[in-house]
């Protein structure tokens, strides 16, 4: 599991830096190693958003997995986006439901992965209050074209009466615009790794599942594409801070100095 992975290096690499003071040889693997941890600690300083948000869904899922779960399933539905928890309280249920992932938690992982890295590339581009703005708009704006199409479904008799109270979850929402505001600076072949990533992934399931999850899906990267599309009018990608420089050097010269 990458959680547990990360979890373990971080546990792993404080450890050296503890032993770097009193042991010669863990000093001098902490000053060989630095030049990346540095790099790495600067990545996740320039995307403060989205590693934010990583622990905070993070810490909701790793609850998940303690917890029974029918109490989970029940918490998740009553903290849905769907159409009875929107009409009850709209506001406190789009705030609820980010912070979960569907299923149980399962697929933790590779939504921590493309977090650190697609989406806080994006964040890195466009500047902490744009990405949130297009996250937003992929959970908000996505959710509730969603339920539009959900209640016509139901009014029209297309749908069972069940599906008002379905489990919709805002984490995949947030992932997917964010991804689609990174493929929209792409260029060369990462770009046509980013649209078969959302092909394959968002829109290929439209035509072989074609649930109202995957219709979410869909919804949530299009708004999430057009308002990205829309704040780059307003002003172009910001040029990628180098925090780098800015932070403290480990090893044995750092001790001495």
């Amino acid at each position: 599991m990458v959680v547990a992975g990360v979890l373990w290096c971080v546990v792993c690499w404080y450890a050296l830096r503890g032993l770097g003071s009193v042991w010669g040889r863990a000093a001098g693997w902490v000053e060989r190693l630095s030049p990346y941890t540095r790099r790495l600690h600067a990545w996740v300083l320039s995307a403060p958003a989205t590693f934010v948000y990583v622990v905070l869904f993070t810490v909701s899922t790793l609850v998940q997995f303690s917890v029974p779960p029918r109490l989970i399933e029940l918490l998740t539905t009553l903290q849905s986006t769907n159409l009875v928890n929107l009409h009850r309280a709209p506001l406190q249920t789009l705030l609820d439901s980010a912070l979960w992932v569907a299923d149980n938690g399962q697929g933790l992982s590779l939504y921590v992965v493309v977090f650190a890295t697609v989406v806080a590339w994006a964040e890195r581009r466009y500047g902490t209050p744009r990405i949130v703005v297009v996250g937003a708009a992929g959970h908000v704006l996505g959710s509730l074209l969603t339920v539009a199409v959900e209640r016509r479904a139901l009014e029209s008799g297309r749908a069972p009466a069940r599906l008002a109270v379905t489990t919709d979850v805002g984490v995949s929402y947030i992932m997917v615009a964010g991804c689609a505001a990174a493929v929209l600076l792409m260029r060369g072949r990462w770009l046509a790794v980013g649209v078969v990533f959302l092909g394959v992934g968002v829109v290929g399931p439209m035509f072989w599942s074609r649930t109202l999850w995957d219709l979410g899906h869909l919804l949530a990267m299009l708004c999430g594409l057009v308002v990205a599309w829309g704040l780059l009018r307003v002003a172009p990608p910001r040029r990628p801070p180098d925090l780098a420089g800015c932070l403290p050097v480990g090893g044995r010269r750092a001790g001495a100095s």
